[in-house]
């Protein structure tokens, strides 16, 4: 606990230090972004202040553009979020909605359903306001940041910047983590650079590379990030070449499975899954990492940058920001009472708490778990789904003394329940609280890549590599941690979790691998993007519909369109900003 502590002071040293500069420096980020953009004569009136480009491109300048690029990671919300709660689970089956019914930011509603999901999200009410747009464009506008930092180092010279090829790198790791998200949204994006004339921008279309050749533009900034960084960063927050290569090997797992026009995987590369494996044994070997002893411990504020947090968006409450850098992304999330305000979203379902049932052996329910609704009073279940999920009668976030109140803590429980996303809350009386009118936030970090994470990938390309006799022991690692995990948990007499004793086939070793990611991961964002990645998100979603149905009546309508809802259109006012050149998404 005091080595927790301790790092927690360290990230809020580190954040005050880091926004400081921020504030200092964020002027001559955007002047610098004006020296790049802006040629003589553009402008009718001038500028009333301008920073000549020799000022800029000092030391300590440039690193306030890196900055400034990373400060745009964490400056995100919940109508744009870097946290994918409402594109990763909302579209899993494994979270509804919530709020106040359907109408309560209704695209988050048509993200559930994929029938009424549009190129022009406007048309939605009440809203009026394309959420699929804001996310793109603030991811463009991130994109924009790390290319004007790119750009001034390229054209500064070079004696003056001793560290130049790690600040690219840096800025060169930010900007492929927006191009990444992107990616996995949109598939077909157009790619812009620091090499880029505006000129050039402007014809940019959206199909000028392959599916491949993209991934490939991402893996190489993350490459070269790689190359060029240490394995471990002094300040908190950094990117460093461990992080990477880690970046690296999910971009090269998911390029791996090789997709045609209408999204189906046609091949899985097996020299990327090779080296997939090969990335995340250079990680295994620095000893950087580690799965922290409990599981529960990386879901609370006082365990931020431990030692399984690979990669994390740093945040922060009374740094000297106007409204802190909170957790804005889940400031919907909170219980409707208990303390916290606001505002019921992100309700877990029957079918994803369902999931975590174990038979006599420990093992999941891999065929049956889905018949009948948990019952706590009888079921066994993998001790993770109470560090996942609140649910009536249990404690919240292991107090005894908060109990969750069931119907009393939701908006809308007929509509979606009353079960609570746990992990990316923390208790209403942590000091890492904060509020803003109705909405509670925190300081928790968002944690982009954990360790855990990396080590199911490279138990994935082994089994895809028929190598899944060497997946076995990550998994039943896992596991094994899992089932140490009860100390903070209220009854352990109703956890039951072992491990597997061997996989008798790739098949078997797969299907144990996408189940452990959807326990050890749930509710963290990445499961749809796991189902199209794997080619079975059609399948796995007609099952999901096909009971949840008849749970939820607001569900009657959903439907999932096979080479379409795999992924999200590109937004129709940035097909008509291209003047048309941008080729809209099969089925939109």
């Amino acid at each position: 606990m005091k080595l927790a502590l301790q790092r927690t002071r360290l990230k809020f040293r580190n954040q005050r230090k880091i926004m400081k500069n921020v504030y200092q420096l964020l002027t001559s980020s955007l002047l610098a972004l004006s020296v790049i953009s802006c040629g003589g004569g553009d402008l009718d009136v001038p500028p009333k202040a301008v920073l000549t480009e020799s000022q800029v491109t000092n030391a300590e300048n440039i690193d306030g553009l890196v900055i400034a690029a990373y400060s745009y990671l964490g400056n995100d919300h919940y109508t744009a979020p870097m946290f994918l709660w409402p594109t990763g689970n909302l579209r899993a089956g494994d979270a509804h909605k919530g709020g106040n019914g359907p109408s309560d930011i209704f695209a988050y509603h048509a993200l559930s359903m994929f029938a009424p999901l549009v190129p022009d999200m406007e048309s939605f009410p009440p809203d009026l306001i394309d959420l699929n747009n804001k996310k793109w464009t603030r991811n463009y506008t991130g994109i924009s940041r790390a290319n004007a930092g790119l750009q001034v180092i390229a054209n500064a010279d070079a004696s003056s910047i001793p560290d130049a090829a790690a600040k690219q790198a840096e800025l060169r790791f930010i900007r492929s983590i927006f191009y990444f998200d992107l990616k996995i949204h949109h598939k077909h994006i157009p790619w812009i650079d620091e090499t880029m004339t505006q000129e050039q921008i402007l014809a940019t279309t959206n199909r000028d590379l392959t599916d491949q050749q993209l991934w490939d533009k991402i893996a190489d900034d993350f490459r070269f990030a790689s190359q060029n960084l240490p394995d471990v960063q002094q300040e908190v927050g950094r990117a460093s070449a461990l992080s990477a290569k880690a970046y690296l090997a999910k971009t090269l797992l998911y390029q791996a499975y090789e997709q045609n026009d209408v999204h189906e995987v046609v091949s899985i590369d097996q020299e990327k899954l090779n080296e997939v494996v090969s990335l995340v044994n250079d990680i295994e070997a620095s000893g950087v990492y580690a799965l922290l002893e409990d599981f529960g411990n990386n879901f609370q504020a006082e365990y931020d940058n431990n030692q399984e947090s690979v990669f994390a968006i740093q945040r922060s409450l009374n740094d000297g920001s106007p409204d802190g850098r909170g957790s804005w992304p889940t400031a919907l999330n909170a219980p409707q009472a208990g303390g916290f305000g606001c505002c019921g979203f992100h309700v877990p379902t029957e079918n994803f708490v369902n999931a975590f049932k174990t038979d006599n052996n420990g093992l999941p329910l891999f065929t049956t778990f889905n018949d009948a609704v948990y019952n706590m009073n009888s079921d066994q279940v993998d001790p993770r789904l109470d560090h996942t999920v609140a649910m009536e009668g249990k404690p919240f976030k292991y107090d005894a003394s908060l109990i969750h109140g069931g119907d009393s803590w939701a908006r809308a429980p007929g509509i979606y329940g009353n079960f609570t996303s746990m992990k990316e809350l923390e208790h209403p009386e942590c000091d890492c609280r904060g509020e803003n009118g109705p909405f509670t936030i925190w300081s928790m970090n968002t944690v982009l890549v954990r360790y855990a994470d990396v080590l199911l990938w490279k138990a994935e390309a082994l089994i895809q590599l028929d190598r899944y006799d060497e997946a076995l022991p990550i998994i039943n690692r896992l596991r094994t941690r899992a089932a140490n995990s009860t100390d903070m948990l209220n009854d352990a007499s109703i956890y039951n979790i072992k491990p597997y004793s061997s996989f008798a086939t790739k098949q078997e070793a797969f299907t144990a691998l996408r189940w452990e990611r959807r326990l050890e991961l749930g509710l963290e964002g990445h499961r749809f993007f796991d189902l199209v990645r794997w080619g079975v998100a059609k399948e796995t979603l007609d099952t999901y519909f096909a009971i949840e149905r008849g749970r939820k009546a607001y569900l009657d309508d959903a439907a999932f369109t096979k080479g379409k809802h795999e992924y999200l259109p590109i937004p129709n006012q940035q097909v008509n900003l291209s003047g048309g050149i941008y080729v809209q998404n099969p089925g939109y």
